[in-house]
């Protein structure tokens, strides 16, 4: 869980860095395009290819939601908002899966539940603050960027658990990884820059497929076989941790009270709304 939660905290160090020489879309299509690479063979291996075939429109919803749009808002809000920033704001996504699932699948929200939902949006308040006194730019839009995200990753967890629920993961993520190359394809050949990007910045984007996307989703599959998805999706709560010890180490990023504060505030919030704190206070 620890060796996921640094992968997937390291992506928004990739991010920062190698989004402004590729762009949002081109660094997305790089980035899921490898990923598609590496998981594509362990999929034949496992002999699942069929089960893309058969659920495909579904799994083009997915690569669409769950990836495609995500991937580039959250790589362009990282450039402006710093990498622990960022992974701050995208550990609101279950904040907004519950919100999904309530007014889609109409599951209910305990009490607890809705008093977490109004402490990670006041941690979002409190973190839309560390960028006062800067332009429209480079503050607010950035942050609704990194929300849409994760309310498109809310969107897309409602979505599998309707529609896809008993799939099996690994032909989702592999399908989903494709479909959204296959998306950006267009987009990605009218906005490629101009000018090519470095071999630093190729090296980050072939590690931001590879590593925080391929690797890291076969760690995340093998985590729920061996503890069970209510366990494993509690990596979330770890990445922002590293998200910002990446950036205050290679991008010297600085850490205020402000931040700290939001941080705390969402995590919280996030505890209550998904029930974790309440499961762990009763297994007490």
């Amino acid at each position: 869980m620890l060796l996921l939660a640094a992968i997937w905290g390291s992506s928004f160090l990739f991010m920062r860095s190698a989004t402004p020489e590729f762009g949002a879309i081109g660094l997305v299509i790089v980035r899921t395009s490898v990923a598609a690479a590496c998981l594509l063979p362990l999929l034949m291996m496992t002999g699942k290819v069929h089960v893309v075939k058969q659920y495909w429109r579904p799994i083009l919803f997915v690569g669409l939601v769950n990836t495609a749009i995500p991937f580039c808002l959250f790589s362009y809000s990282t450039v402006l908002l710093g990498a622990g920033l960022a992974s701050i704001l995208n550990a609101t996504a279950p904040i907004f899966g519950a919100l999904v699932a309530f007014f889609w699948l109409k599951d209910k929200l305990s009490p607890l539940a809705i008093f977490g939902l109004f402490l990670g949006f006041a941690g979002v308040a409190v973190l839309s603050m560390v960028r006062s006194g800067t332009d429209l730019q480079v503050s607010l839009i950035p942050i609704i960027g990194a929300l849409l995200s994760t309310c498109a990753y809310g969107i897309a967890a409602c979505y599998i658990k309707q529609r896809l629920s008993g799939v099996n993961t690994l032909a989702i993520a592999t399908g989903s990884q494709v479909f959204a190359t296959l998306i950006l394809a267009p987009l990605a050949l009218w906005f490629w820059p101009a000018q090519a990007p470095s071999s630093q910045a190729w090296l980050q984007a072939i590690v931001l497929g590879v590593a925080c996307t391929g690797v890291a989703y076969i760690l995340y599959f093998r985590l729920i076989a061996n503890i069970g998805a209510a366990r494993a999706i509690s990596v979330g709560y770890i990445v922002p941790v590293f998200g910002v010890i990446w950036g205050m180490i290679f991008l010297d990023e600085v850490i205020t009270p402000l931040m700290l504060t939001g941080a705390a505030l969402i995590l919280l919030g996030v505890s209550f709304t998904t029930g974790v704190l309440k499961f762990r206070l009763k297994a007490a």
